[in-house]
């Protein structure tokens, strides 16, 4: 096993070759005596592990610090001063350092040391090469989605449904995940079909919610040429494409009545037909729902199918809400740091105890899907060493947008009226355009508000994300 590579940083020459003659046996050791000549090694060599003081001549350990862990392969560092004190200390692990050793040095504590932050580094070194062999290996399954691993949490909720999904993952019942949106209803399903017998084969997300009753039979069921005006061609639908593996229906609740029949023949005889077809294909897929709404209740109302009720819901998933789960929100962050600060490519920068405080305390009504747009902002906006509760999106600063008709009126476009008398006159339909126009002007300051998110747009506007789709579609396309 090669030896891991030490870069001594330090003033002095004296002490540079002394923690040489120490630990070149233990170690391949590289020298230098200033940031420059530090950095110069750094981006030339692969260096492991980084030893360097605070006070370096005309240079600061700590700037030192900041650069070398921003290197595409950063070592472990390990600061070295005659000045520690506790606040440097912290100081020092709060930008990165993995630990702090105060001079004069005991040169028996400082190999032991670098041996422990040695260890350390093999082991990241190992977690990366495991992350790129399950990387490897998800590709080759054809999905970019894993399993346990993305149901993030420890708190007794999660534990549940982590527990759940290992239980029923490898067999072929239909799942039926319930909860609000922003949950993580679809990574549950995901999940559900990477531990499954089939994680090698399709998984095909359908939301059903987006499609027209006539689009969606056409996407879940396939047609046949010449089926309806426009079908100049033949269409594979989506069980046949899943074949062998697993289709997703996101937002179930949203079927009509006509496709709830199709689907129920789909899930009782395992076969679907094409519009426009009576020739049944045999099909074998591995069927996940998940809905925002109570099925049970939608049953009642007779908007639901009662046996198609019973055919989805063999095995339930209840997703807890974000406050169910309060114990998760660190974690959920932490989490998305890492992956906002990859992709942005940006320095991995520790929350402020004020920015943690927040996030406990907000309700998050948004849930995971609302506390990762808010580290996402977080990431994107903090330009110093931390992210703050500046660097955080204005709802969790108490600056939530309430849209009303007055804001709206302060629009060039909005119509105001001058007669004091109009408001008892009977609704004209020129009053009517007026009162589209002011609606049109509300939602569009919600969206700019929330940076056309629309599902926060409708949660500050107090109406549901399909209604707001509604709204916009009869304002901007009248009939």
């Amino acid at each position: 096993m090669a030896m891991a590579t030490l870069l001594i940083v330090d003033d002095e020459k004296s002490t540079r070759d002394g923690l040489r003659m120490a630990l070149e046996e233990e170690f391949d050791c590289y020298l230098a005596s200033s940031i420059k000549e530090a950095m110069s090694i750094l981006k030339s060599e692969p260096i492991d592990l980084l030893l360097t003081d605070l006070r370096l001549a005309g240079d600061n350990g700590m700037d030192l610090l900041d650069q070398a862990l921003a290197v595409p392969q950063p070592p472990v560092a390990v600061m070295m001063t005659a000045y520690g004190s506790v606040d440097t200390a912290v100081e020092a692990m709060r930008r990165g350092a993995w630990n702090f050793v105060t001079k004069p040095l005991n040169l028996d504590e400082v190999e032991l040391l670098l041996k422990r932050a040695s260890r350390s580094r093999s082991l990241e070194k190992d977690k990366v090469r495991l992350e790129h062999e399950v990387q490897d290996l998800r590709e080759k399954a054809g999905s970019s989605k894993h399993g346990l691993e993305s149901l993030i949490g420890k708190s007794t909720a999660m534990q549940k449904v982590s527990e759940l999904v290992t239980q029923v993952a490898p067999t072929r019942a239909t799942i039926l995940i319930e909860g609000e949106s922003g949950t993580g209803k679809e990574l549950v399903a995901h999940a559900i079909h990477q531990l499954s017998g089939r994680p090698a084969e399709k998984m095909l997300v359908v939301n059903c919610a987006a499609l027209s009753p006539q689009l969606l039979e056409s996407e879940l069921f396939g047609h046949e040429k010449g089926a309806f005006t426009g079908a100049s061609q033949r269409r594979i639908g989506r069980f046949e494409q899943a074949n062998g593996g697993t289709i997703f229906l996101d937002e179930i609740g949203e079927i009509d009545q006509a496709t709830q029949v199709k689907l129920l023949r789909v899930l009782s005889e395992r076969t679907v037909e094409r519009v426009g077809s009576n020739k049944p294909i045999n099909v074998d897929v591995r069927v996940i729902t998940a809905t925002n709404k109570n099925l049970r209740e939608l049953v009642s109302k007779g908007e639901f199918r009662e046996d198609l009720f019973f055919r989805l819901n063999v095995v339930r998933i209840l997703m807890p809400t974000l406050c169910q789960r309060a114990e998760d929100v660190v974690i959920l962050a932490q989490a998305f740091l890492r992956e906002f600060s990859s992709e942005n490519h940006k320095k991995l920068k520790p929350l402020t105890d004020d920015a943690l405080a927040k996030l406990r305390t907000y309700s998050w009504p948004g849930n995971v899907r609302e506390l990762r747009t808010a580290i996402e902002h977080g990431v994107v906006m903090s330009n110093d060493d931390v992210i703050d509760c500046q660097h955080l999106p204005y709802f969790l600063n108490g600056s939530e947008l309430k849209p009303t008709l007055d804001t709206a009126q302060s629009s060039p476009l909005s119509i105001q009226k001058e007669d004091s008398q109009a408001e008892q006159m009977p609704l004209t339909s020129h009053d009517e355009f007026n009162l589209q126009v002011l609606e049109l002007q509300v939602i569009r300051r919600a969206l700019q508000q929330t940076k056309d998110n629309r599902t926060e747009a409708a949660r500050l506007l107090g109406i549901s994300r399909r209604t707001l789709q509604r709204k916009l579609k009869d304002i901007e396309s009248p009939s």
